[in-house]
Protein backbone atom coordinates (compact mmCIF):
# COMPACT_ATOMS: atom_id res chain seq x y z
CA UNK A 1 0.00 0.00 0.00
CA UNK A 2 2.65 2.42 1.17
CA UNK A 3 4.36 1.97 -2.51
CA UNK A 4 1.04 2.71 -4.17
CA UNK A 5 0.65 6.19 -2.74
CA UNK A 6 4.11 6.74 -2.83
CA UNK A 7 3.70 6.28 -6.84
CA UNK A 8 0.67 7.92 -6.61
CA UNK A 9 2.40 11.06 -5.24
CA UNK A 10 4.70 11.03 -8.10
CA UNK A 11 2.46 10.73 -10.78
CA UNK A 12 0.50 14.03 -9.37
CA UNK A 13 4.03 15.81 -9.21
CA UNK A 14 4.55 14.69 -12.64
CA UNK A 15 1.79 15.89 -14.19
CA UNK A 16 1.29 19.55 -12.12
CA UNK A 17 4.90 19.53 -13.28
CA UNK A 18 3.53 19.32 -16.70
CA UNK A 19 1.46 22.25 -15.45
CA UNK A 20 3.62 24.85 -13.86
CA UNK A 21 7.07 24.63 -12.78
CA UNK A 22 8.48 22.98 -9.21
CA UNK A 23 8.30 26.44 -7.26
CA UNK A 24 5.08 26.69 -8.06
CA UNK A 25 3.30 23.45 -6.67
CA UNK A 26 2.65 23.14 -3.46
CA UNK A 27 1.89 19.95 -1.25
CA UNK A 28 -1.50 20.61 -1.21
CA UNK A 29 -1.70 20.63 -4.76
CA UNK A 30 -0.41 17.01 -4.94
CA UNK A 31 -2.61 16.05 -1.89
CA UNK A 32 -6.05 17.24 -3.75
CA UNK A 33 -5.22 15.31 -6.90
CA UNK A 34 -4.45 12.17 -5.24
CA UNK A 35 -7.49 12.58 -2.72
CA UNK A 36 -6.02 12.15 0.37
CA UNK A 37 -5.10 14.35 3.16
CA UNK A 38 -2.07 16.17 4.05
CA UNK A 39 -0.94 14.22 7.02
CA UNK A 40 -0.93 11.30 4.37
CA UNK A 41 1.48 12.72 2.19
CA UNK A 42 3.82 13.87 5.17
CA UNK A 43 3.67 10.11 6.62
CA UNK A 44 5.45 9.15 2.93
CA UNK A 45 7.28 12.64 2.65
CA UNK A 46 8.98 15.24 4.31
CA UNK A 47 8.38 17.68 1.51
CA UNK A 48 8.24 17.92 -2.27
CA UNK A 49 11.77 17.60 -2.66
CA UNK A 50 11.91 14.12 -0.35
CA UNK A 51 9.39 13.13 -3.37
CA UNK A 52 10.92 14.54 -6.34
CA UNK A 53 14.36 12.52 -5.18
CA UNK A 54 12.09 9.53 -4.38
CA UNK A 55 10.93 10.09 -8.36
CA UNK A 56 14.07 9.74 -9.58
CA UNK A 57 15.70 6.91 -7.15
CA UNK A 58 13.22 4.93 -7.74
CA UNK A 59 11.11 5.29 -11.16
CA UNK A 60 14.70 6.14 -13.12
CA UNK A 61 17.22 3.59 -11.37
CA UNK A 62 14.33 0.98 -12.60
CA UNK A 63 15.30 2.67 -16.39
CA UNK A 64 18.75 1.57 -16.02
CA UNK A 65 18.26 -2.11 -14.81
CA UNK A 66 21.13 -4.28 -14.72
CA UNK A 67 23.11 -2.97 -18.02
CA UNK A 68 26.28 -1.85 -15.98
CA UNK A 69 28.91 -4.17 -17.60
CA UNK A 70 31.17 -3.55 -20.23
CA UNK A 71 29.31 -5.29 -23.10
CA UNK A 72 25.90 -3.14 -21.86
CA UNK A 73 27.27 -0.05 -20.73
CA UNK A 74 25.74 2.16 -23.67
CA UNK A 75 22.65 0.13 -23.26
CA UNK A 76 22.60 1.76 -19.91
CA UNK A 77 23.14 5.32 -20.60
CA UNK A 78 20.76 4.74 -23.46
CA UNK A 79 18.15 3.81 -20.54
CA UNK A 80 19.48 6.93 -19.42
CA UNK A 81 18.81 9.21 -22.24
CA UNK A 82 15.31 7.46 -22.73
CA UNK A 83 14.00 7.73 -19.44
CA UNK A 84 14.59 11.97 -19.51
CA UNK A 85 12.79 11.90 -23.10
CA UNK A 86 10.15 9.58 -21.98
CA UNK A 87 9.73 12.35 -18.94
CA UNK A 88 10.76 15.41 -20.41
CA UNK A 89 8.67 18.19 -18.89
CA UNK A 90 9.23 16.17 -15.84
CA UNK A 91 13.18 16.94 -16.08
CA UNK A 92 13.24 20.03 -18.12
CA UNK A 93 10.94 21.22 -14.87
CA UNK A 94 13.65 19.65 -12.63
CA UNK A 95 16.44 21.09 -14.17
CA UNK A 96 14.78 24.93 -14.79
CA UNK A 97 13.94 24.73 -11.24
CA UNK A 98 16.20 25.41 -8.04
CA UNK A 99 16.00 21.59 -7.95
CA UNK A 100 18.36 21.01 -10.18
CA UNK A 101 20.36 19.12 -7.47
CA UNK A 102 18.03 16.50 -7.57
CA UNK A 103 18.42 15.58 -11.39
CA UNK A 104 22.02 15.96 -11.41
CA UNK A 105 22.44 14.00 -8.14
CA UNK A 106 20.40 11.36 -10.01
CA UNK A 107 22.45 11.30 -13.33
CA UNK A 108 25.70 11.05 -10.88
CA UNK A 109 24.75 8.32 -9.12
CA UNK A 110 22.99 6.61 -11.59
CA UNK A 111 26.06 6.92 -14.06
CA UNK A 112 28.95 6.23 -11.57
CA UNK A 113 27.38 2.81 -10.92
CA UNK A 114 27.14 2.18 -14.35
CA UNK A 115 30.52 3.03 -15.01
CA UNK A 116 31.78 1.43 -11.67
CA UNK A 117 30.16 -1.86 -12.77
CA UNK A 118 32.35 -1.62 -16.25
CA UNK A 119 35.43 -0.89 -13.64
CA UNK A 120 34.81 -3.83 -11.46
CA UNK A 121 34.28 -6.43 -14.76
CA UNK A 122 37.50 -5.08 -16.40
CA UNK A 123 39.62 -5.33 -13.33
CA UNK A 124 38.83 -8.53 -12.26
CA UNK A 125 41.87 -10.17 -12.77
CA UNK A 126 44.18 -7.35 -11.40
CA UNK A 127 45.33 -5.89 -8.71
CA UNK A 128 43.97 -2.19 -8.82
CA UNK A 129 43.40 -0.72 -5.62
CA UNK A 130 39.19 0.29 -4.59
CA UNK A 131 40.17 3.82 -4.71
CA UNK A 132 42.08 4.18 -7.99
CA UNK A 133 38.71 2.32 -8.90
CA UNK A 134 36.28 4.75 -7.81
CA UNK A 135 38.86 7.42 -9.23
CA UNK A 136 38.53 6.08 -12.66
CA UNK A 137 34.48 5.43 -12.37
CA UNK A 138 34.29 9.41 -10.80
CA UNK A 139 36.13 10.84 -13.71
CA UNK A 140 34.07 9.06 -16.67
CA UNK A 141 31.07 9.79 -14.43
CA UNK A 142 31.79 13.59 -14.55
CA UNK A 143 32.43 13.69 -18.52
CA UNK A 144 29.10 11.51 -18.93
CA UNK A 145 26.74 13.99 -16.27
CA UNK A 146 28.37 16.92 -18.11
CA UNK A 147 27.24 16.10 -21.82
CA UNK A 148 23.66 14.93 -20.74
CA UNK A 149 23.25 18.27 -18.69
CA UNK A 150 24.70 20.28 -21.51
CA UNK A 151 22.08 17.82 -23.74
CA UNK A 152 19.09 18.70 -21.49
CA UNK A 153 20.83 22.28 -21.53
CA UNK A 154 20.32 23.00 -25.57
CA UNK A 155 16.68 21.40 -25.89
CA UNK A 156 17.84 17.34 -26.31
CA UNK A 157 18.05 17.87 -29.71
CA UNK A 158 20.90 15.59 -30.94
CA UNK A 159 19.47 12.01 -30.58
CA UNK A 160 20.97 9.84 -27.89
CA UNK A 161 22.36 6.93 -30.17
CA UNK A 162 24.68 9.54 -31.97
CA UNK A 163 25.85 10.71 -28.44
CA UNK A 164 26.51 7.60 -27.33
CA UNK A 165 28.17 6.08 -30.43
CA UNK A 166 30.97 9.13 -29.59
CA UNK A 167 31.37 8.15 -26.50
CA UNK A 168 32.55 4.92 -27.73
CA UNK A 169 34.83 5.60 -29.83
CA UNK A 170 36.28 8.18 -27.69
CA UNK A 171 36.83 5.50 -24.54
CA UNK A 172 36.77 2.50 -26.47
CA UNK A 173 39.97 1.00 -24.61
CA UNK A 174 40.53 3.95 -22.27
CA UNK A 175 38.96 2.07 -19.22
CA UNK A 176 41.40 -1.11 -19.30
CA UNK A 177 44.24 1.48 -20.06
CA UNK A 178 43.84 3.41 -17.03
CA UNK A 179 43.50 0.44 -14.84
CA UNK A 180 46.44 -1.19 -16.36
CA UNK A 181 48.27 2.18 -15.69
CA UNK A 182 47.02 2.21 -11.93
CA UNK A 183 47.97 -1.81 -11.76
CA UNK A 184 51.53 -0.59 -13.14
CA UNK A 185 52.50 2.54 -11.40
CA UNK A 186 53.75 1.40 -8.12
CA UNK A 187 54.86 4.92 -7.39
CA UNK A 188 51.78 6.41 -7.90
CA UNK A 189 51.76 7.19 -3.72
CA UNK A 190 50.87 10.96 -3.28
CA UNK A 191 49.58 9.80 -0.48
Amino acid sequence: MAQTTKKAFATSLKKLLSQKPLDKIKITDITEDCEVNRQTFYYHFKDIYDLLEWVYTNEATRALGDKKTYDTWQEGFYEIFEYILENKTFVLNTYNSVSREYLERYLYNETYYLLLGVVEEKSKDMSVREKDKSFIADFYKFAFVGLVIDWIRKGMMEEPKDIIKRLNTLISGNIETALQRYRNDKHNKLE
